[in-house]
């Protein structure tokens, strides 16, 4: 098609771009913003002969993109949408027998694929702006190449970007031609502007608006996180001498639309806009940008399942795209908010959305493609597989994919109505269950901007007053009416896409029993003590704000802010055990629980009623299984400590033996702490019946118990080689102490031993007592392993002192020659 003065940019690299469809069938085209290529290419490329009458699909990242396109093409041709030029978007179509060029929403595809998977009446789909990354966009680009390579060789692929790097494209698509157009772009002058520290973004971007329409000329465009940010520099801008335009994703299309187009009797224009202003669109008369420097964007966590929106700062790539809209029609200048300094921190480009999304959509299309794992396909960026696992999980809950991971009817169903699963499923099955006007009213408020967001005073996170306001019961002031109509537009959508009747038996419903089928894992419960604190199914904490759900046992949450340790419940639905007992009923573990009660030092067995982290119903069970029971408490023993157990003296003594023993024989039995710990159940579990607490432990027999772990054999050598007692010459037996395995040791008074030549030993003779030799008074004077040295030197010395101390005591010159004793002496002077 041949286009009327004056050229674009783009055209000088239409023909190129023309032969190198023509030849390898797919491309890269590179062209800065401004160089015409959204609305140039498709019509240029529709004479084409590969084309053969078939019509080319055109990918728009955003709705007001993909509109603003197709408008201004059927402009060129002198034709209104809808003729040969028309779009689809979500709940707004403009296509007719005629249209040949359909401009799309990215997430389009995916179920056009479903439906075609060749895509017959396709000759050429075009992936605009791809260097904005978007999920949907990857996936469409991902399973339009597998419908290449396997159904349609002949189907030609077009990707579009501005600032992305073509090589890593283009080796994706098997080595594609990348095609470069240089572009027309106008000096735009850059001027950091750093706010004062503290000064809000808002605030800041009103003043440099303000001292921009003061010093420059054009109107301006300013970029700003938010619908709050854009709704509060607003008001900060008011009584400026230009209109002040908000542009944002939930603006309706009318309002959007009035961005787009110059004020009546040429006023200067202010247009206060989000990240959708930053490419596709070209707003005219824009001589000054306004970059406040952020951006707000999705964050997904895998760990908790949740997706929050952050507020970060814009890539380097971000902040150029923003630049070039000063510079589109003709020289222009940009305010950064930031210093020169700050700019060099700026990340090169923003991260893939499928990095860090929520992938449950994806997973879904996946299945609905017969896709069982994401390598089978090509992509630029792997979807993270922890991401995916937990994607997979949840539509595993909501019935979507059966235990093998494929696609079930329910999940097909789900996949051809264009929301997020989780909204789908509620529909469904509140359709089924006469709550389909319901569902759709809540598919249509969750699928939103909060009505009741930002509103003075108004954070209650009920979402019934939501309700009361989108059917007219309830008036509250500082709502957005805008923002009523379109959900209640919506969800009058939503009912006309359900199959038959919607049904509006809602009432026998609650709200809450719906959000619990979107949001299975995000069921709640009270923590005990705490009205206002919750515990999650998933075991995340959560907490409300001081309002009207505060007190409730159950809740049903839709939102929450994503907070990893406490999130903050922004939307929810009170929910009844009852409600949750039917939903539920599947996934609910009935178990007898039994753990050891450390404070008491009983086991306590309880029967619950459990879904995920949230215990249902807890009560004490009276006849607990006697072998649960003994594991309980044996597992009680191993916290308390095996040597805390009430041993007996008896018992400790024949420990002391047993372990000299194994020290002599390894291959006897152990009765080391580590060993009796080890073992718990094999030595000590068979006595264990019929006791539950810690007291109950004291009527064992303990030395039975650690003899059972000898055979009679080795329990008569222990007898002879470890022996209880050891006879002295005074004639008393005396215990040994084993309680040093490898020096068994013999309290007796020094006395005793006269006339004894050498050590006591045990073992057959193989290990000497350790002597502790007494005083009278018992208490000791030598510690020794050699006796017959002693006699020989020490004692010597140890006899004066103790003739000095116990006088009446006979201590002999010749201790081997005396007569062991006891006593003192007679009066005689002999000893007793």
């Amino acid at each position: 098609m041949d286009f009327p003065a004056p050229l674009l940019p783009i055209d000088p690299a239409l023909p190129v771009l023309r032969q190198a469809l023509a030849g390898a069938g797919m491309a890269v085209l590179q062209a800065p913003p401004g160089a015409g290529k959204t609305t140039r290419v498709p019509l240029a490329l529709l004479d084409a002969p590969w084309l053969a009458g078939r019509g080319i699909i055109v990918l728009e990242p955003r709705r007001l993109a993909a509109r603003a396109a197709a408008h201004r093409m059927a402009e060129l041709v002198g034709e209104v949408p809808g003729g040969l030029v028309g779009y689809r978007v979500r709940h707004d179509t403009r296509v007719s027998p005629r249209t040949r060029i359909e401009v799309v929403t990215e997430g389009v595809l995916p179920r056009m694929l479903q439906s075609d998977p060749a895509l017959e009446s396709v000759g050429l789909v075009v992936f605009d702006e791809f260097h904005e990354r978007s999920i949907h966009a990857d996936l469409g680009l991902a399973l339009t190449l597998q419908s290449r390579a396997i159904l349609r060789e002949d189907l030609r692929i077009l990707v579009m970007s501005a600032t992305l790097d073509g090589a890593p494209i283009a080796s994706l698509l098997g080595g594609a031609p990348v095609v470069t157009s240089e572009g027309r772009a106008h000096p735009v002058e850059t001027r950091h502007l750093p706010p004062r520290e503290g000064l809000r973004v808002e605030a800041a971007v009103a003043a440099a608006v303000r001292h921009a329409l003061d010093m420059d000329r054009g109107d301006v465009l300013a970029f700003l996180p938010g619908a709050g940010e854009i709704h509060r520099a607003h008001t900060l801008l008011a009584g400026v001498s230009a209109d002040v335009i908000p542009l944002h994703g939930s603006l309706p299309r009318h309002q959007q639309d009035r961005a787009l187009r110059p004020s009546a009797g040429g006023r200067r224009r202010v247009v206060l806009a989000t990240a959708i202003a930053e490419t596709s669109l070209t707003i005219d008369g824009v001589r000054v940008v306004v970059d406040g420097g952020w951006s707000r964007v999705p964050k997904f966590s895998p760990r908790s399942g949740m997706t929050r929106l952050a507020t970060v700062r814009v890539s380097r790539a971000s902040a150029d795209q923003r630049r070039g809209r000063a510079g589109r029609q003709a020289p222009g200048v940009c305010y950064r908010l930031w210093s020169a300094v700050e700019e060099a921190a700026l990340l090169p480009r923003s991260a893939p959305e499928i990095l860090e999304s929520d992938l449950t959509p994806l997973a879904l299309e996946l299945a609905a493609a017969g896709v069982a794992e994401p390598s089978e396909l090509p992509w630029l960026d792997l979807p993270p597989a922890a991401a995916l696992a937990e994607a997979r999980s949840l539509l595993a809950q909501l019935g979507a994919l059966d235990a093998a991971g494929r696609i079930t009817s329910h999940g097909r169903q789900l996949a051809g109505l264009a929301m997020h699963p989780r909204l789908a499923h509620m529909v469904v099955r509140g359709r089924a269950m006469g709550a389909g006007e319901l569902a759709c009213e809540l598919a249509a408020l969750l699928s939103d901007r909060d009505l009741l967001r930002g509103v003075q005073g108004r954070e209650d996170a009920d979402i019934g007053l939501r309700l009361e306001i989108l059917r007219g019961n309830l008036e509250q002031s500082g709502t957005d009416p805008d923002a009523i109509r379109r959900a209640r537009a919506e969800a009058r959508l939503w009912g006309l896409r359900l199959p038959g009747n919607p049904s509006s038996g809602s009432d026998s419903v609650a709200p809450g029993v719906l959000i619990a089928l979107a949001y299975p894992d995000r069921i709640a419960r009270r923590r005990a003590g705490h009205p206002r604190r919750f515990v999650l199914r998933n075991g995340q904490g959560a907490y409300l704000e001081a309002q009207s759900l505060a007190g409730q046992e159950y809740l049903a949450t839709a939102e929450l802010d994503g907070e990893p340790t406490e999130a903050r419940i922004h939307l929810a639905a009170a929910l009844e055990l009852e409600e949750i007992e039917a939903i539920f009923a599947n996934d609910i573990v009935r178990e007898d629980v039994l753990n050891w009660d450390a404070d008491s030092r009983v086991v306590v067995a309880r029967r619950r009623h459990r879904l995920g982290a949230i215990v249902l119903q807890d009560a004490p069970l009276s006849r607990p299984d006697p072998d649960a029971v003994t594991r309980a408490l044996i597992e009680g023993i191993r916290r308390e400590g095996v040597d805390g157990l009430p041993w007996s003296g008896a018992a400790r003594s024949l420990r002391l033996r047993m372990a000299f023993m194994h020290r002599l024989d390894p291959l006897g039995p152990d009765v080391s702490t580590e060993a009796l710990t080890l073992d718990l159940p094999g030595w000590l579990g068979a006595s264990l019946t019929g006791i539950r607490s810690w007291d109950e432990l004291k009527r064992l027999d303990w030395s039975a118990l650690l003899l059972s772990r000898m055979s009679w054999q080795r329990r008569k050598v222990m007898d002879e080689w470890a022996p209880t007692h050891i006879e002295v010459p005074s004639g008393f037996r005396h215990p040994v102490d084993y309680a040093d395995p490898a020096a068994p040791a013999l309290a007796v008074r020094l006395q005793e031993l006269f006339g004894l030549a050498s050590t006591p030993s045990i073992a057959g003779g193989r290990v000497p007592l350790t002597l502790h030799l007494l005083s009278p008074a018992g208490r000791p004077v030598q510690v020794t392993r050699d006796l017959a040295g002693f006699w020989r030197t020490t004692y010597f010395e140890v006899r004066k002192d103790l003739k000095g101390r116990y006088p009446k005591h006979h201590w002999p010159d010749d201790p081997l020659a005396a007569n062991p004793t006891r006593h003192a002496k007679r009066r005689d002077g002999k000893g007793t």
